[in-house]
C-alpha cells in the first residue's frame, strides 16, 4: 500500500483499485464516505457496511482519525485480500483537534480510504 501527502498526485495500484485520501474538517460528507472509530463498532460492522456502500455506488471512501487508522487499514486488507475491492490511492494529512481534557489544539493524523468496486472476470 503506498502513501501520499494531499499535495501530491493520487497513487494508484495496479493491483487495486482502493482510494485513500485525506479530508478536512469543512468538506460536506459524501453519501459513501463511512467515518471508522475504533471504539464504537465491530470491525466487520465497518467491513460489512463498506461492501453494502461498494454495491450501492460502485465505491466507498473510509474516513479515520489517530489510533482508527490502524481499523481502516485492517478493513481495506479485508476488501481487497477477498477481492471486493481494489486500492486506487492513499493520502494523509494532520488535523488540529482540542484536546477535551488539557483544552490545547493537537494534531492528529487523519486518512481516508476509497475503494472501487472489484469486477470479476
Amino acid at each position: 500500500m503506498e502513501i501520499a501527502t494531499p499535495i501530491h498526485a493520487p497513487v494508484t495500484s495496479p493491483a487495486s483499485n482502493l482510494i485513500i485520501s485525506a479530508t478536512t474538517a469543512v468538506e460536506t460528507q459524501k453519501k459513501n464516505r463511512i467515518q471508522v472509530s475504533n471504539t464504537k463498532k465491530p470491525l466487520f460492522f465497518y467491513v460489512n457496511l463498506a461492501k453494502r456502500y461498494i454495491q450501492q455506488h460502485n465505491e466507498v471512501e473510509l474516513s479515520a482519525l489517530g489510533m482508527a487508522i490502524t481499523t481502516v487499514v485492517t478493513i481495506s486488507e479485508i476488501l481487497k485480500n477477498n477481492g471486493l475491492a481494489t486500492e486506487k490511492r492513499v493520502l494523509t494529512s494532520t488535523v488540529g483537534m482540542k484536546d477535551e481534557n488539557k483544552g490545547k489544539i493537537v494534531q492528529k493524523t487523519k486518512a481516508s480510504f476509497s475503494f472501487f468496486l472489484q469486477l470479476l472476470s
